[in-house]
């Protein structure tokens, strides 16, 4: 089964709030075997919006990435998110 990669660009408008998602969301996606693979850091806005917060995530699968995004433990977190944020989040099966 091929594994996944999420992928969200935000634009933060609460740091306090949106930090208590960070903290919520960690743990969710770890604990649906996600691991990070950038989390900000430096990149070149090439097309399309800029939104200044990147976030790369690799899944084992994207029923598994799926299934993290409609957990309970995740959505408790992105209840943070909501209000704080500007998001746009798509998850991607990786090619063989």
């Amino acid at each position: 089964m091929p594994t996944a990669l999420w992928i969200a660009h935000v634009e933060v408008t609460d740091a306090e709030a949106y930090g208590r998602y960070a903290q919520g969301a960690t743990g969710a996606i770890a604990a649906h075997g996600g691991v990070f693979l950038a989390r900000g850091g430096r990149y070149v806005q090439l097309e399309g919006n800029d939104r200044p917060r990147n976030v790369v995530a690799r899944f084992p699968s994207l029923e598994a990435a799926v299934a993290c995004y409609n957990s309970p433990e995740y959505q408790a977190a992105l209840a943070h998110a909501k209000g704080a944020s500007v998001r746009d989040l798509v998850v991607v099966e990786e090619s063989a």
